[in-house]
């Protein structure tokens, strides 16, 4: 929206909500020219900031190439008026009212925006790798920055164990009907613990040596998919735990997490192997004709109940 006009006395102008430059170009007499005065219109004082220079007290423009930056909160009225600055002088000027855009943000996707958050600041660069289809784990760790990988895949780790203070999840292309939230605990009661947030939020901390000692996973919705969470807790063994809501943490509660690795797979169960031996042979008078065959139905491994309604069980790394 730009305006211009040669102002005769006073002229009423409609503005948007924005920020806009209220410009002096020029006045017909150059030797004596009038002054222009900016204000908002009867009713609409609330809605108009006029930002003036710090040496001016008032809204006046007093000659040409002088400005003033007028703020709008809600469509309002501005009043330009033009006085002369003696008895019979002229009152025409032309007074310029522009727009100030700030411009459009790139469009981020939620990965992205973890990144480029203000909020917090990663002391070092993030390490991306191809993590493909599927949930993307992103992770702050003390003193590498923040990773990020695929499903299935070590964050620090049984063979790199590192301080994890922060996670995210992101899932572009999550079945329809799912929904996952998260959260994250500290053995600083006042850090904000067990707070759930949904993908695409980053939970924790960045640079503020507060490592995390828990971690709770939730999924909801109508899909057959679980978590299968693995995790390392500071001198303490590898523990792993399956279902649709997972809390992990180590022995005591307060043990920092220095390994994460997070996959999503379906409930239902694999079929029951069926292996086929021959009976070990027996001392006996007789022979037999022939060998007998016994079937032997193995037993699927069952999980140790892991804290919540998930399931855990131990293993060394």
């Amino acid at each position: 929206m730009n305006r211009g006009t040669d102002l005769d006395q006073h002229k009423v102008v409609q503005l948007d909500r924005g920020l806009f430059f209220v410009s002096y170009k020029s006045a017909e007499d150059a030797t004596s020219p009038p002054r222009v005065m900016v204000s908002p219109a009867p009713g609409h004082e609330r809605r108009v900031e006029l930002v003036l220079h710090p040496d001016a007290d008032e809204p006046v423009l007093w000659q040409p190439n002088s400005s003033m930056v007028v703020r709008v909160e809600a469509p309002a009225t501005l009043l330009v008026q033009v006085l002369p600055m003696r008895h019979g002088g002229s009152r025409a000027a032309a007074v310029r009212i522009e727009p100030i855009t700030p411009g459009s943000p790139p469009t981020l996707t939620r990965t992205a925006m973890a990144y480029a958050s203000p909020a917090v600041s990663s002391p070092a660069p993030a390490l991306t790798q191809d993590v493909g289809p599927g949930l993307h784990v992103l992770a702050h760790v003390a003193g590498i920055g923040d990773v990020m990988v695929g499903q299935n895949a070590w964050i620090a780790g049984p063979t790199a164990p590192s301080r994890v203070e922060g996670i995210m999840l992101d899932w572009p292309d999550m079945p329809p009907g799912v929904d996952i939230r998260y959260a994250v605990q500290f053995a600083n009661a006042s850090a904000g613990n067990s707070k759930m947030v949904p993908l695409g939020t980053f939970a924790g901390t960045r640079g503020r040596a507060l490592p995390i000692t828990g971690i709770v996973l939730e999924m909801t919705g109508t899909s057959d998919l679980q978590f299968v969470a693995e995790a390392v807790f500071l001198s303490a063994p590898t523990l792993r735990a399956t279902g649709r809501r997972v809390v992990l943490s180590g022995p005591t509660g307060r043990e920092p997490l220095v390994g994460l690795r997070i996959n999503v797979e379906g409930t239902q169960q694999a079929e029951v192997a069926v292996s086929v031996q021959p009976e070990p042979a027996r001392p006996s008078r007789k022979e037999a004709s022939s060998g007998r065959v016994r079937v032997f139905r193995s037993r699927p491994r069952q999980d140790a109940a892991a804290a919540g309604t998930g399931s855990a069980r131990s293993s060394h790394p």
